[in-house]
């Protein structure tokens, strides 16, 4: 290919190359060929190629999921008009979490603005304004080194997440010359790679903090999967004998393996306990979100001192006042923390701390008592907790599970903390609760990730939201499983009004539907299960299949307890009045 045949096109996948970028998620459109033309004459070569899924919505939430499996940035695009307005669910989804995605957005030239144009006359730049950190329209080649720079670094940088770069026709289908190839650099000469650390007068404030606390407690959350600080955290937790929590955003940063571990959600009775008894939090990139409970009590003690570190500044005191706020990398202050306690802390702290640790790792022996109590129950239809715990107790430890549904994601996260998690291996849409992820995270984590196992636990509900990229994964022969909880019903919402209406429900039920059958026509391996000891030969066969496999799993509507937990905070924050 000589320099004189580079469209707009090549010069965008020239740049996307120079960032290590190897996939892009998403379905050509008219405004779109240039680019795949680029990857078809030379781009494959090259290392990077496209993934065709069967929606824009699915597209968005691959890259999304591929961004949380790898640590790097997914990479989505639609054409003008409807193919952008399909990513904004997804674009959403991976906002509310931080992840980091670019979304590659064409849009008609601007001749035709105004002219009633197919696909024209959205403003697009408006439309994905709340829900990306920076939004970039591109009218020339020029223009496109520079804007895929400004757009990975806002990505990537600081709080990370979604950034949108808009590519007019005319971008696309005009030449570039060698001066616009020269603007393509390397990624460390226009960002930094090196993680802003906390001030010494903080870090020193934290340990006098520290050499006060008898019950200190970590809470580990997204940012410390994001910083890669999982190892990090291990050290401080282990050497000093402070129990360690995580969020479900943090999930696997710390896991069972390690004998200071705590709980990952807050209803668990271990987590509860040391949540309301410690009189020190460190806080390490946790949002102290719904997900937390907000911090608040009877969950919280709300005497307890918080040292907060985080990348974004306006998580600080978002949601519980605070005794020192850290504006940093999760990483570096765990770093700072370390050399800091080695040279000040008392010794017989550790022991005292010590104590404190494994009271609460006794209590943990209640959490496995009731995991062992849900694996006897033999009741019919199934109850959704034996469910989960077959499922979990099944697949290996080093599995990439995704979670997509209402009650049954909350049935998981109830059961997780007994289970092996590793750092960026679990998958779910969280800040958004968005629904329909499954079948698109698993594909998206197995092309991340193609030598690990990857099981997906879904609703029957959200399972339909995306069924149609089972196609994709029979297409690209990507063994991945669904394992469907089906209770016939909109699980959250008939909790909702069985508690709150009085069981006057509405729009809540749904028919029973044989979805093994539904796979099996997309040429999935697919069962249908109806009793839990079932369930774990029902998975080894799917595993040995080496295909898509879809397995139907009946189980019983029932109600899981988070759920009044959030009606109650409703209610105390004054929702219906005085």
């Amino acid at each position: 290919m000589s320099k004189q045949d580079i469209d707009g096109g090549d010069l965008l996948i020239k740049c996307l190359l120079k960032e290590g970028i190897t996939k892009i998620f998403g379905i050509i459109g008219g405004e779109l060929v240039r680019i795949y033309d680029a990857i078809v004459r030379w781009g494959r070569e090259a290392g990077i190629d496209t993934v065709m899924v069967r929606h824009e919505q699915a597209g968005g939430h691959m890259a999304d999921v591929w961004a949380r499996a790898t640590g790097k940035i997914g990479v989505c695009l639609g054409t003008a008009g409807p193919g952008v307005s399909h990513l904004v669910p997804a674009v959403a989804a991976a906002n509310a979490d931080s992840i980091p995605v670019l979304v590659i957005g064409a849009q008609i030239a601007r001749m035709f603005d105004d002219t009633g144009i197919l696909q024209g006359g959205l403003d697009q730049m408006s439309l994905m304004k709340p829900i990306t950190k920076l939004q970039i329209s591109v009218e020339d080649p020029y223009e496109i080194p520079q804007a895929v720079q400004k757009c990975i670094k806002a990505a990537m940088t600081g709080r990370r997440g979604p950034v949108y770069l808009e590519l007019r026709e005319t971008a696309l289908v005009r030449k570039a010359n060698e001066e616009d190839i020269n603007k393509i650099i390397d990624p460390e000469r226009y960002r930094s790679f090196y993680r802003p650390s906390a001030n010494p007068d903080v870090i020193n404030a934290s340990i006098n903090i520290l050499k006060e606390a008898k019950r200190p407690l970590i809470i580990a959350g997204g940012g410390t999967i994001a910083s890669e600080a999982s190892v990090d955290l291990i050290k401080l937790s282990e050497t000093y004998q402070i129990p360690a929590l995580t969020t479900l955003m943090g999930l696997g940063s710390i896991s069972i393996n390690q004998k200071t571990y705590a709980g990952s959600y807050p209803i668990a009775s271990t987590f509860r306990r040391a949540a309301s008894e410690a009189d020190v939090i460190l806080s390490l990139g946790c949002k102290w979100d719904y997900t937390t409970f907000y911090g608040t009590a009877p969950i919280w003690n709300q005497k307890q001192k918080i040292i907060q570190v985080d990348i974004d500044p306006n998580e600080i005191g978002k949601n519980r006042p605070i005794e020192v706020g850290i504006v940093a990398d999760v990483k570096a202050v765990l770093d700072q923390l370390l050399k800091a306690l080695e040279e000040k802390l008392p010794k017989e702290k550790v022991s005292e701390w010590s104590q404190w640790n494994d009271y609460l790792q006794d209590a943990r022996k209640n959490d496995n008592t009731i995991l062992e109590k849900i694996i006897e129950s033999n009741k019919e239809p199934m109850k959704p907790q034996r469910f989960v715990a077959e499922v979990l107790q099944t697949i290996p430890p080093d599995t990439l599970l995704v979670v997509d549904g209402g009650d049954i994601a909350l049935f998981t996260y109830g059961l997780i903390s007994n289970f092996q998690r590793f750092p960026r291996s679990t998958f779910t849409s969280l800040g958004m609760g968005h629904l329909g992820v499954g079948v698109c995270y698993a594909i998206g984590s197995k092309l991340a990730k193609p030598d690990k196992p990857v099981v997906c636990i879904n609703g029957d509900g959200s399972f339909l939201f995306n069924v149609q990229e089972l196609e994709t994964a029979v297409r690209l022969n990507l063994p991945i499983i669904i394992i469907i909880a089906n209770n016939c019903a909109w699980g959250m919402l008939k909790t909702n009004q069985k508690n709150a209406m009085q069981k006057r429900y509405c729009d809540v039920d749904l028919p029973k539907i044989n979805y093994a059958e539904i796979a099996k026509s997309f040429g999935c391996y697919a069962e249908k299960v109806d009793k839990p000891e079932q369930i774990a030969a029902a998975i080894k066969r799917a595993m040995t299949s080496k295909k898509p496999s879809v397995i139907d799993v009946d189980v019983a509507f029932e109600s899981p307890t988070a759920g009044k937990f959030l009606a109650t905070y409703k209610k105390s924050k004054g929702l219906f009045g005085k």
